[in-house]
Order: C-alpha cells, then sequence, then structure tokens
C-alpha cells in the first residue's frame, strides 16, 4: 500500500528535519545543563545517623537522626536535579510537538515560491505559452529558478509562433502552384476537346508549378535541418568558401560580369557547407536582380574581430521602408522593386536562410540599397581568434 499523499511531500520530510534538528538541539541543550550541574553540584541522598542531642542547660538528652550540613546541601541538590529532570522530560515533550508545527509552517513558507511555479506550470498549455511565473520575493534560488522558467517559456513561445507562422506561410505558398496544377489538368489535360497546343502549354504551366514547389520544399528542409541538426564545426577560410559559391551559384544566360575582391587570411569556426549556402543564395539573388549588362561583386574582409563576406550588385535597389524585412520569411518585396527587372518566381526563403546560418554561427546579416543604385549584402561572421565581445560596425564595411 502506498503511503498518504502528504507524508510523499517534500514539505512533510522538511517538517521531519526541522523538528528533528530542533528538538536534536534542544535536548543536547539540556542534556549538557543537566550533565554540567551533576558534576559541579555532587547531588546525593542524605544519610541518616542516631545522635544524642542535649538541651540548652545539658540536662535533656535523646536520641535523633541527624546529618551534617553538606549532606543536607548535596540531598537539596539532588532533590533539585530530580526535579529539573522531570520538567526537562516535560519540556521535551512539549518542545517535540511544537517543532513539528513550526517545522510545518516554516517548511510551507520555503515552499510557497515552488507551488506557485508548480500551479503556473500546470495552467501553460502547449497552444497557449503567453502565461509566466514573475515570482515576487527575494532574489534567492527559488527566485531564479522561476526567472529561468520564463525565459525559457519565453523562447518557447517564440518558437511556437515562428513554427505557426512557417506552417501558415508554406501553407499558402503550396496552395498556388497546387491549384494551377489542378486546374490545368482539369482544364486541359483531361479534356478530350483540348488541343496538342492547349496540352504543350498545360505542361510547361506544370512544369513551373512543380519546380515552385520543389524549390520551396527544399528551402524548407534547410531550414528545419539547420534549426535542428546539430553539425560539426571546422576551421573555414571565409574567401575560399565565397568563391567557391560564386563557382557553383553565379549561373545566369545573361551578359552578367562576376568580380572578386577578397582578402587572405579570412578563418572562422564554423559549417563551410552551410556559409556556402548563404553566400550562394545571396548571388543567387542578385543574378536575378541584376540589369544587363552589370556586374556582381564578392568580397571579403576583416573589422576589428569580425570578418565580412559582402555581395554587391547593380539592380534596381530596396526601397528604405522594405531593407528592414528583406530577411524576413516569405518576404519578396513590393511591386516597385521589381519594376523592369526580369524576376522568375521565388520562395521568399533564399534571404531568411541566409540569416539562420548566419546568426547559427554567432554573426549578423545587414542590407544596405539605394533604390536605383543597386544593393549590397552583408554577412557579418566572428572570427577564429575573437575574443571581445563588440557587436560589428553598423556601416558597411565595402566598397
Amino acid at each position: 500500500m502506498r503511503s498518504p499523499e502528504v507524508f510523499r511531500s517534500i514539505r512533510f520530510r522538511l517538517t521531519v528535519i526541522y523538528s528533528m534538528v530542533l528538538f536534536s538541539l534542544a535536548g543536547l541543550t539540556l542534556g549538557v545543563i543537566y550533565v554540567a550541574i551533576e558534576r559541579t553540584t555532587s547531588p546525593r541522598t542524605v544519610t541518616a545517623r542516631l545522635a544524642k542531642v542535649y538541651s540548652e542547660d545539658g540536662d535533656f538528652q535523646r536520641l535523633a537522626n541527624v546529618a551534617e550540613i553538606g549532606e543536607i546541601e548535596a540531598a537539596v541538590n539532588y532533590n533539585t536535579l530530580q526535579t529539573l529532570r522531570t520538567y526537562s522530560l516535560i519540556a521535551l515533550g512539549v518542545l517535540f510537538v511544537a517543532s513539528l508545527g513550526v517545522g510545518w509552517v516554516l517548511s510551507g513558507r520555503a515552499l510557497r515560491p515552488v507551488g506557485a511555479i508548480t500551479r503556473a506550470a500546470r495552467e501553460i498549455q502547449a497552444t497557449d505559452l503567453s502565461r509566466r511565473i514573475r515570482l515576487d520575493g527575494p532574489q534567492d534560488e527559488l527566485r531564479d529558478l522561476a526567472d529561468t522558467v520564463d525565459s525559457m517559456l519565453d523562447r518557447l513561445d517564440r518558437a511556437f509562433q515562428a513554427q505557426r507562422q512557417l506552417i501558415d506561410d508554406a501553407s499558402h505558398e503550396l496552395r498556388s502552384p497546387l491549384a494551377i496544377i489542378r486546374t490545368s489538368l482539369d482544364a486541359s489535360l483531361t479534356a478530350p476537346e483540348a488541343t496538342a497546343e492547349e496540352r504543350s502549354r498545360a505542361v510547361a504551366v506544370i512544369d513551373r508549378a512543380t519546380t515552385r514547389m520543389s524549390r520551396l520544399v527544399e528551402d524548407l528542409l534547410a531550414t528545419a535541418r539547420r534549426d535542428a541538426a546539430a553539425v560539426p564545426d571546422a576551421d573555414v577560410d571565409l574567401s575560399a568558401v565565397a568563391r567557391e559559391a560564386g563557382e557553383e551559384s553565379f549561373v545566369t544566360d545573361r551578359p552578367l560580369r562576376l568580380r572578386y575582391e577578397t582578402a587572405a587570411g579570412l578563418h572562422l569556426i564554423g559549417d563551410a557547407d552551410a556559409l556556402r549556402r548563404a553566400v550562394g543564395n545571396l548571388l543567387s539573388n542578385a543574378v536575378r536582380l541584376a540589369p544587363a549588362p552589370s556586374t556582381v561583386t564578392v568580397a571579403t574582409g576583416r573589422s576589428g574581430s569580425w570578418l565580412w563576406v559582402a555581395v554587391a550588385d547593380e539592380g534596381p535597389g530596396i526601397p528604405a521602408g522594405d531593407v528592414p524585412r528583406v530577411f524576413d520569411r516569405f518576404w519578396r518585396g513590393s511591386p516597385a522593386t521589381a519594376e523592369g527587372v526580369r524576376r522568375e518566381r521565388r520562395t521568399g526563403l533564399g534571404l531568411a536562410i541566409v540569416r539562420q546560418i548566419v546568426e547559427s554561427h554567432g554573426g549578423r546579416v545587414a542590407a544596405f540599397s539605394t533604390p536605383g543604385d543597386g544593393s549590397t549584402f552583408v554577412l557579418w561572421l566572428p572570427s577564429a581568434e575573437r575574443a571581445d565581445d563588440q557587436p560589428p560596425p553598423a556601416g558597411p564595411p565595402w566598397p
């Protein structure tokens, strides 16, 4: 049989501990007092003797029990010690009961913050992480625990909100190509009266829609892997990564030129493949926006303990109000940005993946643009020997 819940609680155990400590200290104190009095007074019972007792004139005599003065004092001490022992035992019994009550109250007060944390945790659901403990009182260990739990809930709340937003945005993005495929199938490919030209056009539309869906799924998988997987980091040459990304990602059928302005000796600790993908996404974005003919530039350098890689294009630029949002998920810019520029339909995850990769390396991303005069995207990354906590510069490091 299981014991009652009250006996299995921490409060009961603390009560017993408090009571036993208090009771033991009181018992030890009374014991020391008792032993000290016994050793210093030498108590003992009176030994009576018969003696002749004379009157004042010396004529009358009789036999009587007599004792010496020292023996009388010892007997008084003995009786006092016996009385002390009796009352001490009674006091210990009363103290034991009182110590249980005191221990129960003190343990309740000590565990009150734990009760508040427990109640708040029970009320928090996975679908509603807005509740916080916000424990009051002194800044002790329990207050630190409550603040830590609140901080953890803040991070979980942000993660759940980002996850829900990602699911909503991905569902919205997938709905459009699926609708296009479904419409093309119903209108052309499955219709007996459709001509060969209509079917060929439907096949091309479906091909573009599936390509878009495939790109979206790949970007979502890249985002999920970077969120969940722990990629082993190694020494990375940033300039080499930038050149490799240019060789792999600078693919275009238009008269565009790629220029490198890289520095040597730029080493950091990180994931070379992920950083190559980040620079490649910037290059793909620049190729898509750059007018023909023009030049896309990849540059690397150092500013204090920070390394940077920048990708600059000569495209239409970004309006000032849109610059803070360019690294958001599924953001594609205002229609004015695309005016007069050849653009293909994108997923809106490329720059978001760039920010995710850079921030996972402890770095920062930044975009600088002037409408009509091109854009420069900068990735700030901590160098391998970085030892200070200074943030990267606010302005563009290049040109």
